[in-house]
This record gives structure tokens, sequence and C-alpha cells, in this order.
């Protein structure tokens, strides 16, 4: 092919390329919004282990499952169980407080303005060292994660392990390991 036919082939298929990349973002038809502090995007009041406010603030809805976004307020030094995302990244921003993070076989502690990356498939946890704490915290894809959170809420008593174990892996995670300790 000469120089001067494959540059009219590449300038003609442009438009056709530019229409694929394009079509990869999600179509989003909606107007920009507002969720104001202690407010959940839908109203929903999902408080983490019954007691922490969790509120989305962006949600899978909105972003064509691409990612959710939710504002953790913590006023006891506990965490979750080790656990795996199959499907999700996660990145911690620290607002408030101290944490400290166990990813695979590495330990972070973070303070306010820290951010932590947490790549799907590598078992991780977190705990809040202060009495107080504050995270806005972000999963790429969304995934289940705002059914799970939702799920969990609806009970009344702690479940039992075997209920855990099959809540984790409906929403696409598995549990590996108990809570961090202080």
């Amino acid at each position: 092919m000469n120089r001067k036919h494959f540059l009219r082939q590449s300038f003609l298929t442009l438009p056709v390329l530019s229409q694929f990349s394009l079509s990869h973002a999600p179509s989003n038809n909606q107007d920009p919004f507002v969720v104001k502090a202690g407010q959940s995007r839908f109203g929903d009041n999902i408080k983490f282990m019954g007691l922490h406010p969790n509120d989305l603030k962006i949600s899978a809805k909105d972003s064509g499952g691409q990612l959710s976004v939710f504002d953790y307020t913590g006023h006891a030094k506990i965490g979750p169980p080790m656990h795996i995302h199959f499907e999700q990244d996660e990145t911690f921003m620290v607002i408030a407080g101290k944490y400290r993070f166990v990813v695979g076989e590495q330990v972070h502690e973070l303070s306010p303005g820290d951010t932590i990356f947490l790549p799907r498939g590598i078992p991780h946890t977190w705990i809040q060292l202060t009495d107080f704490g504050r995270m806005i915290y972000f999963l790429q894809p969304a995934g289940k994660m705002e059914e799970f959170f939702l799920k969990m809420n609806q009970f009344k008593e702690p479940p039992s392990q075997a209920e855990l174990d099959r809540i984790h892996i409906e929403h696409q995670m598995k549990l590996v390991g108990p809570p961090l300790q202080l």
C-alpha cells in the first residue's frame, strides 16, 4: 500500500473508530445532582454493621454500573472481616481519624488526606484506630455493593456464618478471615 492511499484510508476511518471508543462510555442522559452531607443518594439509611452511617453518594445507576461512591462515618474501633472482591477495585480516602489497612501481606496506617488503592482479588480489611473516623470510598466497577449493604441492613440480628458466606458470594465477594482486632 502506498503512503497516500494509507493516509487517505486512515483519515476516512477516524470517524468510525471514534464511534467505537465512545460506545464504551456509559450512556448517561441524566442531569447533574448534589447529595448533601449526612444524606444518601436515594434517601436510604444504610448503616455499616447496623451502627455507622455508610451513605451512598454516587450510585451504579448514575454511572452505568461503572462506579459507586460511599461516605463512611465510624464511631467505634471496628472494621469488616478479611474479604476479597472478585470484580471490583476499591479506593479509600481518609477524611478524619486513623485507620489500619491489611492488603495481602502488607499493613498500612492511614491518616487524614491519605488514599489507598485495593486491587480486586487481593484479601483485605481495615480497622478504625480512633474513636471517630470518616472515609470516602469508591468501587469500580460498581458491582453489587449497594445491594449488599441494603441486604445486610435488613437483618435485625447478626446473620449466621453460613448466611454471611452466601450473601457475600451472591454479591461478588468472599469472606477469608476475621476482622482485625486492636
